[in-house]
């Protein structure tokens, strides 16, 4: 391909994107591409001077998408940011936006759930730490799981989050799934459990990970919630409750899980719930229809689907 023949296709996505209102997966299909590569196509034209619209200024396209969310949603705020080359460059941009989110709030005392974008949390924190930010006590929002991704290990998370920011670590000594209904009764009833109740009951900011739902739940689910989330047409996951499009969070007698409390929960000042790169467009409908968020991190192409 000469340059010139580069030049027409960059002005073609260009064009296609951000004045046809078109999804970069569809411009995609469309040429026979990759998603990664339309994205990556879109910001060499912007390197290149060819995209001269609105769009320059990223800023008032994400507070123009944001004013759209508080019209239909409790969303107050949030921090909005363009796809990357591929899924770990948007997570790490989704990972600062929600740094620069929490500085904005001059957020205290942090609950944070557990999940692949808090493992890229992470991640961005140990190359960039925060040490004079405002967080001065973090907890974990969900118990420990006996598996080995650090995304799930919510006391090292705890622990690593807290040492880039400069903060206090909690933790908790509990398991995220225990055997049993009835193991999970003692183990509420223990002290460990009311010393992180406590920290719950403080928090002014919680980070909350909103996940797809699989088409095939695990085990666990099965066992806490039998087919109550088929019944119930489930759409996705925030911290390890399941709701559907509705809003709907589904409750089940037999759920054995360790974490927030809902009540509590819901008396949290800030409520951020924080989209990784492959969130569903369905996932964060029903996220917004809990009615539970107050602020949002998310890709901008995402939080625009909701309008299409």
């Amino acid at each position: 391909m000469n340059h010139q023949e580069k030049l027409q296709k960059l002005i073609y996505v260009a064009r296609r994107y951000y004045l046809d209102a078109q999804k970069q997966s569809d411009i995609a299909r469309e040429m026979g591409i990759s998603r990664p590569l339309v994205s990556r196509m879109l910001s060499e034209a912007r390197q290149l001077g060819i995209v001269k619209i609105s769009v320059a200024q990223p800023e008032s396209y994400s507070s123009a998408l944001l004013e759209r969310l508080r019209s239909i949603s409790p969303v107050r705020d949030g921090a909005l940011v363009e796809d990357g080359a591929d899924d770990d460059a948007t997570n790490q941009m989704l990972s600062q936006g929600a740094i620069r989110l929490l500085s904005r709030l001059d957020s205290r005392r942090l609950g944070i759930g557990w999940g692949h974008l808090i493992g890229q949390l992470v991640t961005w924190l140990e190359k960039n730490p925060q040490l004079n930010s405002s967080v001065a006590e973090i907890c974990p929002l969900v118990g420990n799981a006996n598996i080995p991704a650090r995304n799930y290990q919510s006391n090292e998370n705890v622990r690593l989050i807290a040492k880039q920011l400069g903060a206090d670590p909690h933790f908790i000594h509990l398991p995220a799934l225990p055997e049993s209904v009835e193991e999970k009764q003692l183990l509420c009833s223990t002290e460990l459990y009311r010393q992180i109740r406590t920290q719950w009951e403080r928090m002014d900011t919680a980070l909350v990970n909103i996940g797809n739902y699989p088409s095939s739940p695990d085990f666990a689910s099965l066992v806490r919630y039998g087919d109550l989330l088929q019944q119930a047409h489930t759409c996705g996951r925030l911290l390890i409750y399941y709701f559907n499009l509705e809003g709907q969070v589904i409750q089940s007698e037999q759920d054995f899980a360790i974490q927030i409390p809902l009540d509590i929960l819901r008396r949290c000042p800030n409520i951020i719930g924080v989209c990784s790169a492959n969130t569903s467009v369905r996932a964060l409908k029903g996220a917004l229809n809990t009615g539970l968020l107050t602020h949002l991190v998310a890709r901008e192409e995402l939080v625009r689907s909701l309008f299409d």
